[in-house]
């Protein structure tokens, strides 16, 4: 038999605090970095959907990098080569940040590709018709459209990289996974705080859904459910 004493961390103030804190810490970058990436995975998308000049072929260039690279290269370049080159230095949770917008960007970006390709031509023209600019099109027609259709898909894809957000614990930064690691340095119960990191992370995820859920029912309401 298994001699389980989760009573060593439900009890223990500090590892709640801990952990509470960590949890915070995962949630705030993965909104942020989300948000972020979100926005700019939007431009990337127009740039490559309307064939901008040579931007169309940076574009494309920097989605197959960053989805053909581990998020955690991504970050140790961040964190510590990008430093080095650009003589600058932020604190970790900034380097976490700005590592987790560009790995969201490139994600969404290849994803509302695919929402905009899936339109068809009608819309476009439709946009044209009514005397819009090109990007007035995108940001009132084509973009929303494309959101809402392929909303299934950047949802899934959030909460798999909010899952993939524990790496972000080796530069330094106190997420959830760094707290566990912390918590279990200090109490030698393994299964026990790895167990609850677990539906620590589970319920975060249902909660991520859940809100994107309710947001997606608020911002696409015309949207017709088949």
């Amino acid at each position: 038999m298994f001699d389980l004493r989760f009573f060593e961390i439900y009890r223990n103030p500090e590892y709640l605090l801990l952990l509470g804190e960590g949890a915070a810490m995962s949630a705030a970058l993965t909104i942020g970095g989300g948000m972020a990436g979100f926005l700019f995975a939007a431009l990337l998308a127009a740039v490559r959907h309307y064939k901008i000049a040579f931007f169309a072929q940076i574009a494309a260039v920097y989605v197959e990098f960053i989805r053909n690279t581990p998020l955690i290269v991504q970050m140790f370049f961040v964190a510590f080569g990008l430093p080095l080159l650009l003589g600058y230095q932020w604190p970790f949770w900034a380097h976490a940040l700005l590592a987790l917008t560009l790995n969201f960007s490139a994600y969404f970006a290849e994803i509302l590709r695919a929402g905009l390709a899936g339109l068809g031509a009608g819309q476009a023209e439709a946009a044209d018709a009514l005397g819009l600019p090109k990007w007035l099109g995108y940001v009132k027609i084509l973009f929303p459209q494309a959101v809402a259709s392929m909303f299934p898909s950047l949802n899934s894809q959030f909460i798999f990289l909010f899952l993939t957000t524990g790496v972000i614990s080796e530069i330094g930064v106190t997420d959830l996974t760094w707290a566990g690691l912390f918590i279990d340095s200090r109490s030698f119960r393994s299964f026990e705080v790895f167990f609850t990191l677990t539906i620590i992370y589970i319920l975060m995820s249902l909660m991520f859904k859940s809100l994107l859920g309710v947001l997606y029912g608020r911002l696409f309401k015309w949207k017709v459910v088949r």
